[in-house]
């Protein structure tokens, strides 16, 4: 009687055990369950970034340099759209599908007709370069979201902000989950309108660019020679802004701004040389050009060996005889005539903003320039001197304009909206030359050209007034050939100059060969082209 009543008893307490732990079990299934639900409950907040434009960079009649071309990206969410069809819109469909299948939200490049829906949200954005960009030296490019060159770097608290971005802000569950039904909150940071506006004018720059597109390395510098404002900047070669490592090995160098950079100039200084002898009363100077001239000893050729003859200002500066003005320059006060070089702006910077400086080149001492040799190097560009196309400008705009030289401009102003513009300044002039002086000059410019059948810088629709360049570098190339940089600078219309305009070839040869037709291109479509 006793085993079974053991027996029972352990029976019983077996079925207690039983019944325990099921109702133990069930305890937390319902406490797991439970604790689901609230979980669920809870709500957050997921933001996908789709773009993080930047202000754009205007011209002066306030077009878009930058942000000009159209591309779009969407946002989506995998959960609430079909796969097939989302991909259909994708510009990269293995990475589309790549990134579908982790589940999780993401912004990526789609086509231009994909259209919203509740899990698909689609931004049109502003591309940063174009695919033809203009006045890349002058714009620079960014790296990593941040600007690192020329006005995307010297301007990037403006043109940045790291709030701003175009994103899709969705409501998800505790679990992360995006809750299509709760709708979504679709954020457009508008920064694109503000900016920084520029003297550049887009279609001043566009055709130095394409009438310099054959320049293997060089220079157009274009400014309106009653403010400074520079209009076109133009240096060559050019390079990508999306390809900057292939740029900085290319051994062509083109990520150098060229217009800032200084060179032999050659006789465009002779310009400097008559301005100095007319301030001192020598206009009507006479010489007998027989070929060459000995300065102290050392024998300077004129490029035409057999001799130009008897010449007066305006004659020797149409046919840039070097020994005219090397026999001028002795007339002068070397004192005076540097300083006149001084105020001309040689062997001084040209400040445009942070960053984007044009070098000071090099200006000789008055004590270098009472040395025979260097004085009469000096009076037709050679020697020491050197000197920027910025600077070429700066000197073409004082004589175009009364004597008057402008503080060179880049900047115009900022806009918040891209129609104002704030911050503008008034242009700055000083008088460094009479009136007398730079009208001589000027008809001396049109002399040169209008009464030379061979000067290649005459333009077919406005008339010009010019100075060539074939400026000695001390270099040589492969078969022994002394290497020359080619320039012209000039200004147009004749009668009324508004434009003042340099050509620089690095190695070009002769100016009237190279640069001229360059020059005279740029002038007649500017004329026909800009209003």
């Amino acid at each position: 009687m006793r085993k079974r009543s053991d027996s029972g008893i352990l029976m019983l307490l077996f079925a207690f055990a039983v019944m325990f732990f099921a109702v133990t079990a069930n305890y937390f299934h319902i406490a797991e369950k439970q604790e689901y639900v609230a979980a669920a409950s809870e709500r957050s907040e997921l933001t996908i970034t789709s773009a993080e434009p930047r202000g754009t960079i205007y011209d002066r009649n306030m077009c878009p340099l930058v942000n000009a071309e159209t591309e779009y990206r969407a946002v989506v969410v995998p959960s609430a759209v079909d796969r097939e069809t989302a991909a259909s819109c994708a510009l990269d469909r293995g990475q589309f599908m790549l990134r579908f299948d982790k589940g999780e939200p993401f912004a990526f490049d789609c086509k231009g007709d994909t259209e919203s829906s509740a899990g698909l949200t689609v931004f049109e954005v502003p591309r940063r370069y174009g695919r033809e960009q203009l006045a890349q030296h002058v714009i620079g490019y960014i790296s990593d979201g941040v600007g690192v060159d020329g006005i995307e770097r010297a301007y990037e608290s403006i043109l940045h902000d790291e709030n701003a971005a175009d994103s899709v802000t969705y409501q998800t569950d505790g679990f992360g989950r995006v809750l299509i039904g709760e709708g979504k909150t679709v954020t457009e940071s508008g920064i694109e309108r503000s900016g920084v506006v520029l003297t550049i004018d887009r279609d001043i720059q566009r055709i130095c660019e394409e009438e310099g597109s054959g320049i293997g390395k060089g220079a157009v510098v274009c400014a309106d020679v009653k403010t400074g404002d520079i209009l076109a900047m133009a240096s060559f070669p050019s390079y990508s802004a999306e390809n900057v490592e292939e740029a900085v090995s290319d051994e062509s160098c083109p990520m150098i701004n060229r217009c800032l950079y200084s060179y032999s100039v050659g006789s465009i200084f002779k310009l400097v040389t008559a301005c100095e002898a007319l301030n001192e009363g020598m206009g009507g100077y006479i010489y007998d050009c027989g070929g060459s001239i000995d300065a102290d000893g050392q024998i300077f050729n004129c490029h035409l060996l057999s001799g130009h003859g008897i010449q007066s200002m305006s004659v020797a500066m149409k046919n840039s005889c070097n020994t005219y003005f090397i026999s001028l320059s002795r007339m002068l006060d070397i004192a005076a005539y540097r300083g006149l070089a001084y105020s001309l702006r040689f062997g001084r910077e040209n400040y445009l903003c942070s960053g984007i400086t044009g070098s000071a080149g090099v200006l000789p001492t008055v004590r270098q320039l009472e040395i025979p040799a260097e004085l009469a190097n000096f009076s037709f560009g050679q020697g020491r001197l050197t000197a920027t196309p910025l600077q070429i400008t700066q000197l073409v705009c004082t004589i175009a304009n009364n004597g008057k030289i402008p503080v060179l401009r880049l900047i115009r102003g900022l806009t918040l909206d891209g129609d104002s513009i704030s911050g503008k300044k008034n242009p700055q002039l000083s008088q460094v030359m009479s009136e007398d002086s730079a009208e001589s000059l000027r008809e001396m410019m049109i002399y040169a050209i209008e009464d030379n059948p061979n000067a290649n810088a005459r333009a077919k629709y406005v008339s010009v007034g010019a100075k060539t360049s074939t400026a000695q570098t001390g270099r040589c190339d492969s078969d022994g050939e002394e290497l020359c940089n080619a320039w012209i600078t000039g200004f147009f219309p004749a009668d009324e100059p508004q434009y003042a305009l340099t050509v620089m070839i690095e190695d070009g040869g002769y100016g009237n060969e190279t640069a001229a037709p360059i020059f005279s291109a740029v002038a007649d479509r500017v004329t026909r082209e800009v209003e």
